[in-house]
């Protein structure tokens, strides 16, 4: 019976999910989290290795005779020593297109946090601010309309492309910067410069992927082109951010705010510049996270050792 272990399982199920479906394939351990120095020990009889955020270097490949296939539970595979795989005839595969509902939803839900401001009524109502006041209506902070706003995407991928569906049904406008242009076949999406991306859009969404051209994409000479009214959103990669950049410009008013689901190192430090910025909402790396996409999830992990299995291999990296 063919022997897998999963290094890192609580992020994919905490408890609300069947491991059922992993369970069939073969004889699995599961571990809720394991620390580099635990790999060789945890995977030494395993001929199936399942990674979110474990790092599978040479070195521990080297040590682990039994290895025939990495299955990495996400998209991203940089924690993969692709080639020492290769040279070792390993088989490297990831899952795609699990979450794109999911962070196009929490894209908006972060940018709404900032232009709606609902929990922070939810707030002032609890307090008695409304009770209080001497009219009907309330408002504690500004709001804003995004009917006839410019909605500016770098990238367009499958979740870039749900962004967009999402901006045109609320009535924006879509501009989108890709590296490699290609024909969308939605009339209403036009591709622009980079800068004007950061020039003309009253929001921009990150769903570019991270490489030595895009990291630190958000920097200070973008930031100083974009309206003073404008949003920064990113649930893509911490690393496209240069945070003490963003930082300077949230503090200064140079932009209205940020919305974040990612940041350059998570957990974060308590010494991240955009800790306790009042324009800049951060969630803990959820969007990605909602029970639905972590069941596709699921089914496509299966459908990969399954394909794996049959001497079929698919979604290979390497």
């Amino acid at each position: 019976m063919m022997k897998l272990v999963y290094l890192d399982g609580y992020t994919l199920n905490s408890g609300d999910l069947d491991w059922a479906s992993l369970e069939e394939l073969g004889e699995l351990k599961i571990y809720e989290r394991t620390t580099p120095s635990q790999v060789v020990e945890r995977s030494k009889d395993a001929e199936v290795v399942l990674t979110n955020k474990v790092p599978i270097t040479r070195e521990i490949m080297n040590k682990l005779p039994n290895l025939k296939h990495i299955a990495v539970t996400a998209t991203g595979y940089n924690i993969i020593d692709l080639e020492a795989a290769r040279e070792k005839g390993v088989i490297v595969t990831n899952v795609k297109g699990y979450s794109s509902y999911s962070v196009a939803q929490h894209t908006f839900a972060l940018l709404f946090a900032l232009t709606n401001r609902v929990e922070t009524h939810d707030q002032a109502v609890q307090k008695g601010k409304w009770q209080k006041s001497k009219d009907f209506t309330f408002r504690e902070t500004r709001l804003v309309e995004m009917y006839g706003k410019t909605l500016g995407l770098i990238g367009l991928g499958d979740i870039g492309e749900k962004v967009a569906e999402i901006g045109l049904a609320l009535g924006m406008e879509v501009n989108v910067y890709r590296k490699n242009p290609k024909k969308t076949t939605n009339l209403k999406i036009h591709q622009v410069s980079l800068t004007d991306v950061f020039s003309k859009s009253d929001v921009i969404s990150l769903h570019c992927p991270l490489t030595s051209e895009t990291e630190g994409i958000v920097n200070k000479a973008h930031l100083n082109i974009m309206k003073e009214t404008a949003y920064i959103i990113n649930t893509g990669r911490g690393a496209l951010v240069n945070e003490k950049d963003l930082a300077s410009a949230l503090k200064n008013k140079k932009i209205a705010g940020a919305g974040l689901d990612v940041l350059s190192s998570e957990p974060p430090t308590a010494e991240n510049p955009l800790l306790n910025i009042e324009n800049c909402v951060i969630t803990p790396h959820i969007a990605w996270s909602l029970k639905e996409a972590r069941e596709r999830l699921m089914g496509l992990i299966v459908d990969n050792i399954n394909a794996y299995k049959e001497g079929k291999p698919i979604n290979v990296v390497n």
